[in-house]
This record gives structure tokens, sequence and C-alpha cells, in this order.
């Protein structure tokens, strides 16, 4: 199919331009017009760039694009990352937050729906949009299930700042680097918030406030939302897909 058509589609699918981001949403590097497989990723690395040439796909999907905020060299690893997919003729589309908020497709719908979590509403704010979600459990579940769940859920190594109670009842749910919507759970006194990883910096905040706190990864809480599009683009246009797994251990 002709590469702009499937920009388009995801351009809309996503709502790209419905949502203030740092991220360059969108086509970020043109190819010569035509896609017939599409590879799709979390980060937008050399070796992501080099897999998905090594699959034969036109297009790679990413999360964490190349394109950030203001103006840049094309230098250093930049350079050779365009390099690679200008000489393969791969175009790369990258989604940041839009990917996260999606209400069906997105990494914490997605963590929400593997989980089977009971979600009331979205939660945390951030630049006029809201991220992530709320959960609230009509029977409390032991912090010690909701850490297993997570933890098989989700296939990672999970990290617990055990400060709060040890029955949730109610949480909030931010995948990626998003420690600093903590102060908003806190705000709203809920048992647990789950994100990707920690910042030095939160600890004492978590600590004095006796909240439980669970880190999944920043790239395991988001590689659902990634797959999720490639399974709506592969039924949208019969194309086939696929996801390359490269775990960062962060």
């Amino acid at each position: 199919m002709k590469t702009i058509k499937l920009v388009e589609y995801l351009d809309d699918l996503l709502k790209i331009n419905d949502v203030e981001d740092d991220s360059l949403n969108g086509l970020q590097v043109e190819n010569s017009g035509v896609v017939k497989k599409v590879a799709l990723a979390v980060d937008g690395s050399f070796e992501a760039i080099q897999k998905a040439k090594d699959t034969g796909a036109d297009l790679l999907f990413v999360h964490h694009g190349l394109l950030w905020g203001k103006p840049v060299s094309l230098s250093g690893f930049l350079y050779r990352r365009i390099k690679l997919l200008i000489e393969s003729d791969m175009a790369l589309y990258a989604v940041h937050l839009p990917l996260d908020l999606h209400p069906t497709l997105g990494n914490n719908a997605q963590i929400c729906k593997v989980m089977e979590w009971p979600v009331v509403k979205d939660f945390g704010a951030y630049h006029g949009s809201v991220i992530g979600k709320e959960v609230h459990f009509q029977k409390p579940i032991p912090l010690s299930r909701l850490v297993d769940q997570f933890q098989k859920g989700l296939g990672c190594e999970p990290t617990l700042w055990d400060f709060g109670p040890d029955k949730i009842v109610r949480l909030g749910c931010v995948s990626g680097g998003a420690i600093s919507f903590l102060d908003q759970a806190i705000r709203l006194q809920f048992d647990a918030y789950i994100t990707g990883e920690p910042k030095h910096e939160w600890y004492w905040t978590a600590k004095e406030a006796a909240i439980n706190v669970l880190f999944g990864g920043h790239y395991a809480t988001e590689t659902l939302g990634v797959q999720a599009v490639g399974e709506m683009i592969q039924e949208a246009f019969d194309l086939e897909t696929v996801f390359i797994d490269l775990p960062t251990g962060y």
C-alpha cells in the first residue's frame, strides 16, 4: 500500500494532532512511497532499525522516535540512524503521548486490559491531557497478589516501594517514566501508584506519604500499546507486521 495512506490512517487513529507533546509525532522519516511490511518497536534505536531492515520492513513504527522538541544537528547517533533508514528505504513513524493515552490501544489501556483491572476513569494530568488510568477494586486485594499479577501479566521483574497499606482498593497507573505523577496519586489518596521507572528524589516523598509504588520498567510498561497498533494495522490492511522486542532492563 502507499505509505501516505498508512500514515493518514495512523494520524487519524492515534489523534496525533490533538495532544501536546515534545515528540514530533507522526512520520519522521519518509520512504519511497510503498509499504508492504511494518515492523514495530518501543525505541527508534540503531539496533531496532537494523533488525527491522533484516525482516524486510518498509516502515518502522516506534513509541520513542528520533525528533524531540527542538532542532538538532544530523550528526552522531542521529545521523547513523537516519542514514540507515534512508539506505534501507524505510519510513519511520513515531507516536509518544498519543499512544500512552489512547482509550483502547494505549499503553495504559492495554496494561489494565491485560491485568483485568476495573478502570473507573482516566488519571494523570499533563499539558492539557490525561495520560493514565484510575482503578478501583470492589474488594481489596493484597499488595502481594497485585505485585504477582503485575509480574506475570507484563512478564517483568517489578520493583516495589512497600510504603502503603497491605490491601489495595484504589490505584493509579501511568506507563513509562511517569514517577512525577506520584504527587497526583498522593493527593487522591491512592493505596498504590504504578509506573515504569523510579527516581531517587521521589523515594522519600512516597515513604512519607505512605503510598505503595510499583515499577514495572519503562520498557515493559510501554510494549503493549505498540503491539496493539501492530494488530490493528494487520486487521485493517492485511499487512504483515512484526514486533521487534529489544528490552533495555529499565
